[in-house]
């Protein structure tokens, strides 16, 4: 099974991130831009927060707030759940689904960024390990 260093590594484009400073409608011209669901939010170098399409619907949208007028920082989860590049895919499968989460930072031990993981990049990567051993057991049998 990959570990996230290895899925950060076959991952490519830069890092999607906003200030928390950013007004949200900024955040979401980014992820539209990007086509993600989710965005880092960077103070600095520093982790802060996460801003998420969920936010937006929950936190903007069903209390009337204007998006051009809300800075990211007032709507982010800024209680981070993240991991480091050393877990494995399975790991990340079952913290996601466990806590509901469809976006997870990776950290070095320092608390350096080094990307997001998506529920999607978890799919992918279970579905293509998946694969790998149905092919193997059907090489095996055929053998």
């Amino acid at each position: 099974m990959k570990t996230l260093r290895q899925i950060l590594a076959d991952k490519s484009g830069p890092l999607m991130s906003v200030s928390p400073d950013d007004p949200v409608f900024y955040a979401l011209q980014v992820m539209s831009d990007a086509n993600v669901g989710a965005l880092l939010v960077l103070d600095g170098e520093q982790l802060v927060g996460i801003f998420s399409e969920r936010d937006y619907a929950r936190k903007v949208i069903l209390f009337g707030k204007a998006s051009k007028d809300t800075p990211v920082r007032a709507i982010m989860t800024d209680k981070v759940l993240y991991v480091t590049p050393d877990r494995t895919v399975d790991e990340c499968m079952a913290i996601m689904t466990d806590k509901h989460i469809r976006h997870l930072p990776v950290l070095d031990d320092e608390g350096k960024v080094l990307g997001i993981v998506s529920i999607g990049d978890v799919v992918k990567e279970t579905i293509c390990e998946q694969q790998f051993i149905i092919q193997q057991m059907a090489k095996y049998i055929t053998g």
